[in-house]
């Protein structure tokens, strides 16, 4: 069964069942209060590692059911946009210097509330495009639903536990990527995001389009490809 495109589905569609349901607030505020918060998050990384395991396995065994020829076009988006998408993950990871909540969304944070899982969905679904295999379609699709699932999510958990201060913060900012910007809420600063998500998602990125047909098994870019043979 591992090697059918059933098992990575069914591998998939428990990987956002199980994540949906344990960040639900009334799940995740149930087991905060049995194991505390700290231990939540180690429960939390130990099965998404897991179920990740499981997919990933899947996806690499599963055959490979062409659905159609992807244009170049997709291939160059995707290496364009990956930049992009590396930078606003770091980006999220960097501390900011500020208190949020009383002086409105920083740095990569006026682009929009989540850039962590708009990150994620930009990959996912370039690499959707990008790929016309079934089991490309059910891995990165599921990615891109878990992703956007998780968007909404986080809004409603914050809204719920801090009220009208998350009310006050989102007012200033936006869920979907650039829309409080363009309604003028809040600025775009690339000063605010800083050098270092910009040089560290140019070293990562380099990196992965240098290794990707060693971890991946097919070359990014044809420039680099049997570079490790």
């Amino acid at each position: 069964m591992t090697g059918t495109v059933s098992h990575l589905l069914i591998g998939m569609v428990v990987f956002i069942v199980s994540h949906i349901a344990m960040s639900s607030l009334p799940v995740r505020t149930l087991i905060i209060q049995k194991i505390g918060k700290q231990k939540f998050k180690g429960l939390y990384s130990l099965i998404t590692i897991a179920e990740m395991s499981w997919v990933i396995t899947a996806y690499n065994n599963a055959p490979a059911e062409i659905y159609w020829k992807p244009h170049n076009a997709f291939k160059h988006l995707t290496l364009s946009l990956m930049l992009i998408t590396i930078i606003s993950i770091i980006a999220a990871l960097t501390p900011i210097n500020s208190d949020e909540r009383t002086d409105g969304p920083q740095g990569i944070y006026r682009v929009t509330r989540q850039p962590m899982m708009w990150g994620i969905t930009l990959c996912s679904t370039t690499h959707e495009l990008d790929n016309g295999e079934l089991y490309a379609l059910i891995f990165f699709g599921g990615l891109t639903v878990q992703a956007l699932a998780g968007t909404v999510q986080v809004n409603r958990r914050k809204a719920c536990l801090e009220g009208n201060i998350w009310q006050a913060y989102a007012a200033k900012g936006s869920h979907i990527p650039f829309a409080a910007i363009l309604a003028k809420r809040t600025h775009f600063s690339a000063k605010k995001i800083g050098c270092l998500p910009v040089i560290l998602g140019i070293i990562i990125y380099l990196v992965l389009l240098i290794l990707h047909e060693t971890v991946i098994g097919i070359a990014a870019i044809s420039r680099v490809s049997g570079l490790f043979d």
